[in-house]
């Protein structure tokens, strides 16, 4: 039952457990009131976090709570609605201090300004950028593309040079394929991401080969391993969006989050006059996830297609409900 959840996710609700067992230590709650847990304990914890916390930081821990009673059989007990009253409650309570930033965009201009301060001979700098252009122009997950720590690497769960195959589309042009082995939607069988060459600063197919030349992983290693040392070291998420940070401030730019790659594929596939429902497969969404994501970022995605007629309508047409949905609110 645990593979019922990703690794990051248990990992991100471990805290949530800890978190609320801290607090029943702190409380004097005893153990059998901790397991199955109440709907008091639970309101109490919420009340006892907001102000302190983000509200999704919260929700968080709460569904974490939740998860660790599913997975050892024990009943929720907590009442749904009242503990979501509770939880918009935290979020409206978050302080301005655990408020992220609107994730900005990635966008070509954005990348090409960034290899200007990458040395493209050096190992790591080009697994960097080889790393980056795939991620974008696959509209793939960095999370997909990278590992969480050195010791993490898996050949059943991480991208390997062996992973990649050149294919042609229907119209004969050259195609780049890459077989994710493990994701969350697909854990045991995968998923493939694929992406054209795009000549120009930030083409992806040249700057893997470029990776490729300098770092030549075998068919084994990590795809984005680089030199280090005289040995081959995975690239990791927290050295791969450092980098990418510190680029962007020695090129007087304001660095950007690692998911901003994902937000400007999908902007810059839709300018280009690919169909909402084409981005949705090439992205591995479902509908409903799709149309939540695209909901999520409209505050940022939108004033940048009104420039494009054609793609606002499809895009507006997309995000806003129905009338009868809205109707059947009303």
């Amino acid at each position: 039952m645990s593979n019922a959840w990703a690794s990051s996710t248990r990992e991100s609700y471990s805290a949530g457990l800890l978190v609320y067992h801290v607090y029943c230590d702190k409380k004097g709650i005893p153990e059998e009131l901790r397991a199955p847990t109440s709907q008091d304990v639970i309101t109490s914890l919420v009340a006892s976090l907001a102000g302190s916390y983000s509200g999704s930081t919260i929700s968080n821990y709460i569904h974490g709570i939740r998860a660790w009673h599913i997975l050892h059989g024990l009943q929720w007990r907590p009442d749904r609605l009242e503990l979501e009253a509770v939880l918009r409650a935290a979020e409206r309570l978050t302080p301005s201090s655990s408020k992220r930033k609107k994730r900005q965009p990635y966008t070509p201009e954005f990348m090409a300004r960034l290899r200007l301060q990458l040395n493209l001979e050096d190992p790591f700098d080009v697994a960097v950028f080889a790393c980056l252009t795939t991620c974008f122009y696959a509209a793939a997950r960095v999370g997909e593309f990278v590992i969480p720590r050195l010791d993490s690497f898996s050949l059943s769960h991480h991208v390997t040079t062996a992973s990649i195959r050149v294919d042609r589309d229907p119209n004969g042009l050259e195609v780049t394929i890459l077989h994710l082995p493990h994701t969350k939607a697909a854990p045991l069988e995968g998923e493939d991401v694929y992406w054209s060459s795009h000549p120009g600063p930030t083409d992806p197919f040249e700057a893997l080969e470029n990776h490729r030349r300098v770092n030549n992983p075998p068919p084994d290693a990590h795809l984005f391993a680089y030199r280090h040392k005289g040995r081959l070291r995975p690239l990791t998420k927290t050295a791969f969006i450092k980098r990418l940070a510190t680029a962007a401030q020695q090129a007087g730019l304001e660095p950007l989050q690692g998911h901003g790659i994902r937000i400007g594929a999908t902007l810059f596939y839709l300018l280009l006059g690919m169909p909402i429902e084409a981005m949705k497969v090439m992205g591995r969404w479902s509908s409903d996830a799709f149309l939540a994501y695209l909901r999520k970022h409209a505050q940022i995605l939108t004033p940048l297609i009104q420039a494009n007629p054609a793609s606002h309508q499809a895009f507006s047409q997309f995000i806003i409900p129905s009338q009868a949905l809205l109707q059947g609110r009303k």
